[in-house]
């Protein structure tokens, strides 16, 4: 009973932060349908309590109200000194293309839900969007209607500060038996039930942020912390590093040197993504989506193939290891 008034309270408040985006096109605040495994399709339950004052960062001299930093067409720019000038679209959206900064943070790095962009291979990027924007690729909730109201100039120029940006290590992978209770907040973001509790991770990728407040104030640098099963990283290496036996593609075949990702795989012209130090259920849920063809594109030809003898334990493996990786590594 705790529990179900609990939700209840996050549900009602989530109106109030509905009417701060009031001019925000509602097809972008659209909930994605649900489907399995339900930990890396994140839908949302609930809501913690509205952050009730103006707030700071440490190491920024701006100041930003709850409704400022929930601005989904005008997202905070805390620490604007410490990254190259952003294009207009990277801050400032209008109607149906939220601003980039939004999701993906100032830094790039972004959330659990959304893509780490930091330097990505300019080519992918833009292939990406111009994918989104034709409906090649779907993200129902957010990506199609953005792409879909972006000129080609605003295209080029959020993938080129995109690809500037240099990445950083902001994942730290876990192994455990039991983890935190956890729910699915705002932004669908995985938040520790205030209730307390614990459980039995199961087959499962439970990401959380190590600050909630850092989190929830869209702050450039926010870490996370995601769980794992025991034994999860020594297999995930095997299957990223050899292939485990033909049973996939060892990743680095495709997403070259310390899988920083590639402007052309050979001559195929087809590019690859940095996928070393990404968000596992980001990584997770783009596996799932290419195995049963829901993914499509020119990268698909390439990745559904070496899923298909994949398991669910294999796909976990795969994302917790590429996610324990640090991006920066030479």
């Amino acid at each position: 009973m705790r529990r179900v008034a609990f939700v209840g309270v996050w549900l009602l408040l989530s109106v109030g932060l509905f009417s701060q985006q009031q001019s925000v096109s509602p097809d972008q605040l659209k909930t994605p349908p649900t489907r399995e495994p339900a930990w890396a399709f994140p839908v949302q339950q609930g809501m913690l309590p509205t952050i009730p004052r103006p707030q700071m960062l440490a190491g920024s001299t701006k100041t930003y109200t709850p409704e400022e930093i929930d601005n989904l067409l005008a997202p905070p720019d805390w620490l604007s000194n410490y990254h190259p000038s952003a294009p207009s679209i990277v801050t400032k959206g209008h109607m149906g293309a939220l601003a980039c900064g939004s999701c993906h943070l100032m830094s790039g790095i972004g959330h659990p839900e959304s893509a780490d962009l930091a330097g990505m291979p300019l080519s992918y990027l833009t292939l990406q969007m111009m994918d989104f924007k034709s409906g090649v690729r779907i993200d129902v909730a957010r990506m199609n209607g953005i792409a879909k109201e972006l000129s080609d100039d605003e295209i080029k120029d959020a993938a080129t500060w995109f690809a500037s940006l240099k990445p950083r290590k902001n994942n730290r992978i876990v192994e455990a038996d039991t983890v935190p209770k956890t729910f699915a907040g705002q932004g669908r973001m995985r938040f520790v039930d205030p209730a307390g509790g614990t459980e039995p991770i199961g087959n499962r990728i439970i990401s959380v942020p190590e600050d909630v407040q850092l989190a929830r104030l869209r702050d450039p640098n926010t870490k996370f912390v995601s769980y794992v099963p025991p034994g999860t990283l020594a297999r995930g290496k095997v299957l990223v590093e050899t292939g485990d036996n033909k049973k996939t593609v060892a990743c680095g075949t495709c997403h070259g040197p310390g899988l920083a990702g590639q402007a052309s795989i050979g001559k195929t012209g087809i590019a690859a993504p940095r996928i070393a130090g990404q968000h596992p259920i980001y990584l997770a849920r783009e596996l799932y989506l290419f195995k049963d063809g829901s993914r499509n594109g020119m990268t698909s030809k390439l990745m559904t193939p070496a899923l298909m003898n994949l398991t669910d334990a294999d796909i976990l493996a795969i994302s917790a290891y590429l996610a324990s990786m640090d991006p920066t590594a030479k």
